[in-house]
């Protein structure tokens, strides 16, 4: 999906449930790095292919691993920012929670793409995509599609939950 806000579903749905393991704020960052590359292609007209190296496994994860590493040292400056959110816990995560949320970001990015479009070679140098079927390519476009906006829409629904049990809570404490 080049360069497009569907990836944000999945990253809310599946990441905010578990916001006191991975880092969350990586995990979304992740989740939409990888459409850099599709972005830089139509921006500037470059003769590379529009799904290029970072939506392979092997480059996703070098690149969820260096985003894991930018934000941890960002963590302290940011840190107030994202409890103000409600997007990390109280206390702090190690390094681990966000490596684990950069890399898993990523790998979902290329999954999520690879059945939808045809210069993806997700098992980079393999020059394969065994998860493309080009007879149902359009199905898997409209379904994939359909998948993150209602996984969008529960990851919504989930954050206003979160933000109203935490009203409700500062009130009933006084």
């Amino acid at each position: 999906m080049p360069f497009t806000p569907l990836h944000l579903g999945p990253a809310l749905a599946l990441g905010l449930p578990f916001r006191k393991y991975i880092h969350i704020p990586t995990f979304i960052i992740a989740n939409v790095i990888v459409d850099i590359e599709p972005f830089l292609v139509l921006v500037f007209g470059f003769n590379y292919p529009l799904h290029g190296y970072l939506h392979t496994f092997i480059f996703a994860f070098i690149l969820g691993l260096i985003l894991s590493y930018v934000m941890f040292k960002l963590e302290k400056f940011l840190s107030s920012l994202y409890k103000s959110l409600l997007l990390i816990p109280q206390k702090s995560l190690r390094f681990r929670s966000f490596a684990i949320a950069g890399i898993l970001g990523a790998i979902i990015h290329v999954l999520l793409d690879s059945p939808l479009y045809t210069d993806i070679h997700p098992f980079y140098p393999l020059n394969i995509n065994p998860l493309y079927n080009p007879e149902a390519s359009f199905r898997a476009l409209i379904m994939i599609n359909r998948a993150c906006i209602f996984l969008g829409i529960i990851g919504l629904m989930y954050y206003i939950g979160l933000i109203t049990y935490s009203i409700l809570k500062k009130h009933t404490k006084k």
